[in-house]
């Protein structure tokens, strides 16, 4: 739901790997925004009406992404896709951080567009760091988010690991958050997420934001 720059985005994007896409939007010139040969369907109509969603045969669909420019429009849109049709996978795009936290917590996934926007600006504004993400309520195990000096470009993540002593689970490149593998090495405005025992980030920081030392 929604054909403006990210909603056609997604459409050409998963149209173009094969997928069957369907794009709701109220103002038929915004599938402009599509190419050419863009085999998906095009539907005009509101996304929160039933009949718009059924000529769009959400009935069959495996997901639904509500990317208008409306909060209060994806958020009612993605709880009829979720609620009333089953659709399995949905996610909504929400402006306001503090009510994406609120229907992150009623089960609907959200991505907090001002939140998300600042957070990626500022790790290219700020120096090298490491933080306490999420600590288990035992305090055993954390998570630690880590944004390498820029000697660290080019090390591979296994030899990372072992100078840092510290498993990497997850990396968060080009906007999305994926499983590292042993083959990945550190790229700039990567943002590493380590798995640690403890919840103390000072030793993994200190090792971060100075130069890699190979000899030891």
């Amino acid at each position: 739901m929604g054909c403006g720059r990210v909603g056609s985005f997604l459409a050409t994007a998963l149209d173009a790997d094969g997928h069957s896409v369907a794009v709701i939007d109220v103002d038929p010139k915004a599938f402009s925004r599509l190419p050419s040969d863009f085999s998906g369907k095009r539907v005009t109509g509101v996304g929160m009406d039933r009949e718009a969603l059924k000529k769009a045969d959400i009935k069959d669909a495996y997901a639904f992404a509500a990317v208008s420019s409306g909060d209060n429009s994806n958020i009612i849109s993605t709880r009829i896709a979720q609620e009333t049709f089953h659709v399995p996978h949905v996610v909504a795009r929400i402006y306001d951080p503090e009510r994406a936290y609120v229907y992150e917590r009623l089960g609907i996934p959200t991505v907090a567009t001002v939140k998300r926007t600042a957070e990626s600006v500022l790790r290219r504004m700020l120096p090298p760091d490491a933080a306490v993400t999420w600590t288990h309520p035992t305090g055993e195990v954390s998570l630690v988010t880590a944004t390498p000096e820029t000697s660290w470009y080019g090390v591979s993540f296994p030899t990372v690991e072992e100078l840092t002593g510290e498993r990497i689970a997850f990396v968060s490149r080009l906007g999305t958050i994926v499983p590292a593998r042993q083959d990945f090495v550190v790229q700039e405005h990567d943002q590493l997420y380590f798995a640690i025992g403890g919840a103390e980030s000072t030793r993994l920081r200190s090792i971060l934001t100075a130069t890699p030392n190979f000899e030891d």
